[in-house]
């Protein structure tokens, strides 16, 4: 029997992200459908779900900075949000809110996270 199964000799490990990712849309979504009592939570289901993505593109090596991927998700996130909000109406332009208000705190997120630790050597 072997003490790890289904895990190959090149992969120790397990990732925790994909969990997070789900979560974090699960969140957005009832966040989104209860607007008028939860619409802070549909924030912080995008800022889960956003920060996920970021984490298994740096768990994967391929972003060395986690801040500066950070910094390039919140300004996708406020791209696709203003196009949201611009082009639609009504719980739709919703979601475009709460996509522009949590890439504004990732931006701030990413930019503080990047002063406060430096590139990694």
């Amino acid at each position: 029997m072997d003490e790890q199964p289904g895990l190959s000799d090149q992969y120790r490990k397990s990732s925790p992200w994909p969990l997070f990712v789900a979560f974090g849309l699960a969140m957005f979504e009832a966040g989104i459908v209860m607007a008028n009592i939860l619409f802070p939570v549909a924030v912080g289901g995008m800022l889960i779900f956003v920060g996920s993505i970021v984490g298994i593109l740096r768990e994967s090596e391929y972003i060395n900075n986690p801040w500066k991927g950070l910094i390039a998700a919140s300004g996708v996130s406020l791209v696709v949000g203003g196009a949201i909000w611009l082009t639609t109406g009504g719980s739709i332009q919703l979601r475009g809110t709460a996509i522009l208000i949590g890439g504004a705190i990732l931006l701030l997120g990413g930019v503080a996270g990047a002063l406060w630790q430096p590139d990694p050597i």
